[in-house]
Formats: structure tokens, C-alpha cells, sequence
């Protein structure tokens, strides 16, 4: 709804609970004052198109929200259009401001006020708002926290601190990549993939997404028919010094979710021979590392293994 003629009314600023300046009504109260005002302070103007005072606070008003940048909202409710709104908050005389905020309205005044008291007033709320707002998170320590977890299996744990980070930083690039091997780890790679195909415009263009997306994508990629491996495990025990073919039933494991059977294979090969074909199985289980993550346990346990192998 759009006050027509209303005191200090601007349509670029109404439209809804998501602008700084907006109406409300009966039919809207409860969710775009009552509810938002959870998360932020929302002063509540009572005003009415006869009313000489409601046009001239209206624009101060306006002015001082407008300098919170963003840290508090303004709900302009018509007076004669909602007397229930009124009468709900014994409003007797316009202009009536409240402020509300957890629901609950924390403040009010009556009548014009100059535009310092006004600004005193919100500056009240905007601390307010401050004490109560959640501790903001220490990013880096987070994320090696949340690797952390990964390595020692803890995924839910995982899981739980790069969500915390992308709500704080929503183009956190180390924390996007992390909840997307989070995924892959816990056996829900349709979910790392939803989220390599609809990664914000921010991260796709990130150069650490661009470098990781293609190992990320061999990781949750949909798995293959197992009863496909019969035939491959049939070559490599009819000619267990083949490479070729344990690289081939190694790549196929891999990609029908047997990881860690992928990589036992590999890390066979190289024990047989690991200067074949220029280290090309050296070089494959590498790359499943990457798709994996550093984090993943699987990583972590093949890595000391692979290092065992190649120093002992």
C-alpha cells in the first residue's frame, strides 16, 4: 500500500518490510514490525493526512533512520486507515512513535521532537540492537576449526561452522568450498553438487573456486554401476603387473564411490612400479586428493601412506 498525500511520503522508499522506510497496515503488522523487529529496531509512526505535526516529523524522522544506515527500520501506519493498529496500542493523539524491537515495544514519544532528541532516541535503539546482536565470528580461526573437524570426521561439527561463516560472510570462498566437501564426505554429494551449480556470482568468479571446482566435481560427480567393476577387478588379477588396467578399475572405483578402494589401488600400483608411465599413478591419486579435500580422512590416511611408500 502506498500512502497517497501522506505527511513526507516517498514511494521509492515503500513497498515493503525489505526497504528502510515502509507502510504498514493491519493485514502486515504482525510480520513485517512484530517479526522483523527480531532482528532490528522498528519505530512505528502513527501519522494522519490531517495532522499539521505528523509533517514535520515525518521528514526528520526519515532523514535520522535513513543516517543509521540500515541499523534500524521505519513503519508508517495511517491512523485513520487502522484504527484497530490504534486502539491495539492506545494511541490517543498523532503523531505516535514506538519503537519496537524483539517483538516488544521498548520505547515511545508523542508529538514533534527536535531532530537531536530524535537522533538521541535511535542512537538508544541502535545500541540496544548492538548488545544483543551475536559475537561476530573470528573467520580464520573458524574455518580451521571447521578443517579440523572434517579430518577427524566430526562433518555435522563441520558442517555447523561453515554454515555460521557464510552467514556472517556470505562470499566466503575457503567456507563455500568447505560445506561443498562436507557434502561429499558425509555421503550427500547431491548436495555439493546443487551447490557447484548455484554458487553466488561472487564465489563462481573467485580464483580458489575456479581451481577447485573441476577436483570438486570429480568428487560428487553421479556415481557409476558397480556391477561395472566386476570385469575391471577380473583384468587386474588375470594381470596383476598391467598399470593400465589398474589405473582404469582405480578411476572407476572412484567414480562409483569406492574411494578408498580407488586409492588402495593406486597406491598398489605405485609400490609396484612407481616410475610407470612418468608416475601416472602417483599423479591420479594426487588428483583424488584434491577432489577430496586436505580435510577429508580419507586424504589425511593416504598421504602418511603414500609418504611411508615413497621414504621407506
Amino acid at each position: 500500500m502506498i500512502i497517497g498525500g501522506g505527511a513526507g511520503s516517498n514511494p521509492e522508499q515503500q513497498g515493503g518490510a525489505d526497504q528502510l522506510i515502509f507502510d504498514a497496515d493491519v493485514n502486515n503488522f504482525e510480520g513485517d514490525v512484530l517479526r522483523a523487529s527480531m532482528e532490528k529496531p522498528i519505530l512505528v509512526d502513527f501519522w494522519a493526512p490531517w495532522c499539521g505535526p505528523c509533517k514535520q516529523l515525518m521528514p526528520i524522522l526519515e532523514k535520522v533512520v535513513q543516517a543509521a544506515g540500515g541499523k534500524i527500520k521505519l513503519a508508517k501506519v495511517n491512523l485513520d486507515e487502522n484504527p484497530e493498529l490504534a486502539q491495539a496500542l492506545r494511541v490517543q493523539s498523532v503523531p505516535t512513535v514506538f519503537a519496537f524491537f524483539k517483538g516488544q515495544p521498548v520505547h515511545a514519544f508523542q508529538g514533534v521532537q527536535p531532530e537531536s532528541q530524535i537522533q538521541a532516541f535511535i542512537g538508544e535503539l541502535v545500541k540496544m540492537a548492538d548488545a544483543n546482536a551475536p559475537e561476530a565470528l573470528n573467520i580464520p580461526e573458524s574455518l580451521k576449526a571447521a578443517e579440523e573437524a572434517l579430518k577427524e570426521g566430526r562433518v555435522d561439527v563441520a558442517q555447523a561452522i561453515y554454515g555460521d561463516i557464510l552467514e556472517q560472510d556470505e562470499d566466503n570462498v575457503a567456507a563455500y568450498i568447505g560445506m561443498i566437501r562436507s557434502f561429499i564426505t558425509d555421503g550427500t554429494p547431491e548436495h555439493a553438487r546443487e551447490m557447484l551449480e548455484h554458487a553466488p556470482e561472487a564465489i563462481a568468479k573467485a580464483q580458489a573456486f575456479i581451481e577447485a571446482k573441476p577436483a570438486l566435481e570429480l568428487a560428487a560427480k553421479d556415481q557409476g554401476d558397480e556391477s561395472e567393476l566386476a570385469p575391471l577387478l577380473a583384468a587386474v588379477e588375470a594381470k596383476p603387473d598391467d598399470q593400465d588396467a589398474r589405473l582404469v578399475l582405480a578411476e572407476a572405483q572412484f567414480g562409483a564411490g569406492q574411494k578408498e578402494q580407488a586409492l588402495e589401488t593406486l597406491l598398489g600400483s605405485i609400490a609396484q612400479d612407481r616410475e610407470w608411465n612418468e608416475q601416472a599413478a602417483r599423479k591420479q591419486l594426487l588428483e583424488f586428493f584434491k577432489a577430496l579435500g586436505n580435510a577429508d580422512p580419507l586424504t589425511v590416511a593416504y598421504r602418511k601412506k603414500l609418504s611411508t611408500l615413497l621414504f621407506s
